[in-house]
């Protein structure tokens, strides 16, 4: 049974950019809320699950989630994880056009999150501190998007279909026989999955299968079991598709971790 975290009742922060350190229990979970400023959040350990109502978003370690001001959102760990995060003044334009994405962070900001997150919540913010949320600020608008999101289709049938993926990411049935029982032509399955999500009704399920191999790896599963829970038929094609969505296998991916 999952977790229910308590939320902090913060409406303004006291600084520009407000550090806020938390371990997540394994299982845990927020409940959907959102705030008028903005929230990134890092795990150095465990992988973060950010959903809305546009998508899911999965952030392993060394990679951070930007979830915008005003958007509404739950935060979930799926074993114990140490969250960094820091609220950001809703008048810093750092991501833009505002929208939740999943980021590579380099070790240099990397280095600097950490650093920023053990600051005290009074910190001076015309002394060091201050300058080093600056330059904090800077690198993160230079970080690159990682393709650890996502997008969820409005379409109630395509919706249905999503939940069914994710639910038994086993679940090898072809885009014809997904159709069928929708109601629809395949054709018309693909042209939806298209317009809704930028995805390919294949590419979605792949990389909908890929980011549950990042939470089955993380929790402590082989690469093995983990290819023939996520409807792989061999470890090789398992891995070389990770390879090619991560740039790393999944065994480098365990290591990492």
């Amino acid at each position: 049974m999952a977790t229910l975290r308590t939320l902090p009742p913060l409406e303004t922060l006291p600084r520009l950019v407000f550090p806020r350190s938390e371990s997540l229990a394994a299982d845990s979970t927020s409940p959907a809320h959102s705030h008028p400023f903005g929230q990134l959040s890092f795990a150095g350990d465990g992988v973060l699950l950010v959903r809305t109502e546009s998508g899911s978003h999965v952030a392993p370690p060394q990679r951070a989630v930007w979830v915008p001001p005003g958007m509404r959102h739950a935060v979930a760990a799926t074993r114990r994880a140490e969250m960094r995060s820091l609220y950001i003044r809703a008048d810093q334009d750092v991501f833009s056009p505002p929208r939740c994405l999943v980021l590579s962070v380099t070790p240099l900001a990397r280095e600097l999150l950490l650093a920023v997150a053990a600051l005290p919540a009074a910190y001076d913010e015309n002394g060091p501190p201050g300058r080093l949320v600056a330059v904090l600020l800077d690198q993160l608008a230079t970080l690159p998007e990682a393709a650890y999101s996502l997008p969820w289709p409005q379409d109630p049938r395509l919706a249905a279909i999503c939940q069914t993926l994710t639910d038994t990411p086993e679940d090898n049935r072809t885009a014809k026989n997904f159709a069928q029982n929708a109601g629809m032509t395949e054709r018309t399955l693909g042209r939806l999955f298209q317009a809704q999500t930028g995805l390919t009704f294949g590419g979605w399920r792949r990389r909908s299968r890929l980011l549950t191999a990042l939470s089955l790896l993380e929790s402590g599963k082989n690469v093995t079991t983990t290819a023939l829970e996520c409807g792989y038929d061999s470890t090789s094609a398992f891995i070389a598709a990770f390879r090619d969505a991560f740039g790393i296998t999944p065994g480098a991916f365990v290591r990492e971790g």
